[in-house]
């Protein structure tokens, strides 16, 4: 099998993996298909490319976001995902044996990092579908978004172009403007289905 149709194979595998969770449990995936190219590119930006960083990624789902990251990282750096699907861990870490797969909560972040050694990370990058959680469970995993990333590190995570006006896509950006000192809004990301936007992130608002 020559390269292309390898990575013709690897993404329909992917598509199979989230089209599975995406049927079964509606509640863990907030997007009706992986993210495109272009649109990993976007939130990858913040992706150290030199030194030893260590970048974790939130609802890696079949991985799309974590091969552009890959591509980003220098030799040496340390890339976690973290998934709540149990059917999406199985499937990256058969998948992407490159990657450190961690089976857990976004809301536990912290305790999970601590115990793969990590307490202090270069980039956070997430995919979690936001719109789906409750204020409260959003609040929470930006503090502890907030409580590992080192001095000067970002966080990206996505919107989607359509729910940008939508009550529950107001509330979050707000969130946002209250757990961090910066938020840049970027995009949009035409090439993707659909259309998204993101958000940079940097400089968290920690209770003393």
């Amino acid at each position: 099998m020559n390269e292309t149709a390898a990575l013709r194979s690897a993404r329909a595998t992917d598509l199979r993996a989230f089209l599975s969770v995406a049927v079964r449990n509606q509640g863990v995936v907030g997007a009706v298909a992986p993210s495109s190219p272009s649109l990993a590119r976007a939130l990858t930006a913040v992706v150290p490319y030199s030194g030893t960083p260590v970048v974790v990624e939130l609802g890696p789902g079949t991985g799309s976001i974590s091969e552009a990251i890959r591509r980003r990282l220098p030799p040496g750096a340390r890339q976690l995902a973290i998934d709540v699907e149990p059917s999406m861990v199985a499937h990256l870490r058969r998948a992407k044996p490159w990657l450190e797969v961690i089976h857990g909560d976004a809301v536990e972040l912290g305790a999970l990092l601590a115990a793969a050694g990590v307490t202090r990370v270069d980039a956070v990058v997430s995919t979690l579908p936001w719109s789906l959680f409750p204020g409260p469970r959003q609040s929470r995993i930006l503090h502890e978004i907030g409580r590992v990333l080192a001095p000067g590190a970002a966080f990206t995570t996505v919107t989607y172009l359509y729910a940008m006006p939508l009550p529950r896509s107001r509330a979050f950006r707000r969130r946002l403007r209250s757990a961090f000192e910066e938020v840049l809004t970027t995009g949009p990301v035409w090439r993707n289905l659909p259309p998204g936007m993101t958000y940079v992130c940097r400089r968290p608002v920690l209770d003393v």
